[in-house]
């Protein structure tokens, strides 16, 4: 077969550079097999010419991003910096320029595609971003193409890694949050700093993708209501047992009668939920579209691995669509339509609550009848008198309630009143949703 070159460049050479950089020399007969192209690194942009790279010392590094830029005859331009600046400067640089771009940046890709479309507009260029969402999961190109004749109904995932092994080590192994967040930390599945990841941020900005693409409308990560792990005890992992539930950091987004929702938060789902069974540092995506039904995507959410080959297709991709005239696989939605993305308070949910009250008399009829005044219907109650093995030194009784289906701001009403009745309630220890 007749080998075809495309001079790419790559700007970045950090974890994930190296591994697509690897990836590229390991698979470059193969990638020749199936598809005819020899890509040929023409440029590598690092921050420090001097810094040592063993293994990697061969490699046509620059510290000039002109060098990639005023070059035509680098088609397509791959983007592993991280962060917004200065990546989305130089991604609408190249854009303009008539490069393609294949981006793992999902901060870029959340808060400023428009940026990058209307720049690929101007040089007709075209924009891949498969392993900004779910690292080695294909889940942006089928939801663009394979599943391109449906309406989106659902999207709901396990799309940070970090939380779902802290959640799994404190599920299976009884740990309290902080131990489990520790362990990740020592197997670096989590920063120093873990704020980005167990406050939910990260997960936000994913879904804020997801969203767009799935509802045709503009969802930014500021939109999206997010809430993190870090309340979350092993006590609440086995009252949830106790109800068939399993507990995951969920990013949940919904279009419903042309308004969406847009919510990261831990959620209980039943054992038999498709996502129920992601465990460790896995990823999982499900999705319902109208007429396919359920689909689900699983695997590697972060690394090295999983993040080349999510690159490496799409460059694979990139590449032999400029290489056929006309041929436009990567071109970004052009219509998008303004829906409202309703606040928290608006969406309804079922809720656990667990609360600790005061073990006398009357005591669970007054809780009861404040839920009632909020129109907040109760499906169970599970209540456990105090003794030494209890939370709170064992003062009081712990309660532990299921409500049926309830507006947000109805149950918010609920918790504000019990919050307030000190001489019966002695604290609320937990709200979580319960979905599926």
């Amino acid at each position: 077969m007749e080998k075809q070159t495309m001079r790419i460049a790559i700007m970045g050479l950090g974890t994930v550079g190296k591994g697509v950089v690897q990836l590229l020399r390991e698979s470059r007969e193969m990638l020749h097999l199936k598809t005819g192209l020899n890509l040929e690194l023409a440029k590598v942009l690092v921050r420090d010419l001097s810094k040592p790279r063993p293994g990697f010392e061969d490699l046509p590094l620059t510290d000039n991003v002109n060098e990639i830029l005023d070059d035509p005859s680098i088609r397509i331009v791959v983007e592993l910096m991280g962060g917004i600046e200065p990546a989305r400067t130089y991604l609408v640089e190249a854009l303009k320029r008539g490069k393609t771009i294949v981006t793992a940046n999902k901060d870029v890709m959340a808060d400023y595609d428009k940026d990058l479309y209307d720049a690929g507009e101007i040089g007709d260029a075209e924009i891949y971003f498969e392993a900004s969402v779910g690292g080695g999961i294909p889940i942006i190109r089928p939801l663009k193409e394979a599943l391109a004749a449906n309406t989106m109904r659902l999207v709901m995932g396990i799309v940070n890694g970090t939380t779902n092994y802290i959640l799994t080590q404190m599920s299976q192994y009884g740990k309290s949050y902080e131990e489990a967040l520790r362990e990740a930390q020592a197997l670096g599945y989590a920063e120093p700093d873990p704020t980005n990841d167990v406050q939910g941020y990260d997960a936000a900005r994913k879904l804020a993708i997801l969203c767009t693409i799935c509802f045709l409308s503009r969802v930014k990560p500021g939109m999206v209501y997010t809430e993190g792990i870090t309340r979350v005890t092993p006590r609440d992992i086995e009252y949830g047992r106790r109800f068939g539930w399993v507990l995951k950091l969920l990013a949940i987004g919904k279009e419903v009668d042309g308004e969406i929702e847009a919510r990261v938060h831990p959620a209980f789902i039943p054992h038999t939920h498709p996502l129920a069974s992601v465990s460790g540092a896995f990823n999982a995506i499900y999705t319902v579209g109208d007429p396919v039904g359920e689909t689900m995507f699983y695997g590697r959410g972060a690394g090295a691995g999983p993040t080349a080959s999510a690159v490496v297709s799409d460059l694979i991709a990139a590449a032999l669509s400029k290489r056929t005239p006309g041929r436009r696989a990567g071109d970004a939605h052009t219509v998008f339509f303004e829906k409202r993305v309703l606040p928290i308070e608006e969406t309804h949910s079922r809720y656990y609550l667990r609360l600790h009250a005061v073990d006398s008399p009357g005591s669970l009829a007054r809780i009861a009848e404040r839920f009632g005044a909020h129109r907040v219907s109760l499906a169970e109650v599970v209540q456990v008198s105090g003794g030494p093995d209890q939370p709170n030194g064992g003062a009081g009784a712990e309660l532990v309630l299921v409500t049926h289906t309830v507006r947000d701001a109805n149950l918010q009403a609920v918790v504000r009143d019990l919050k307030a009745m000190r001489d019966t309630v002695l604290s609320v220890d937990n709200v979580i949703r319960v979905e599926g």
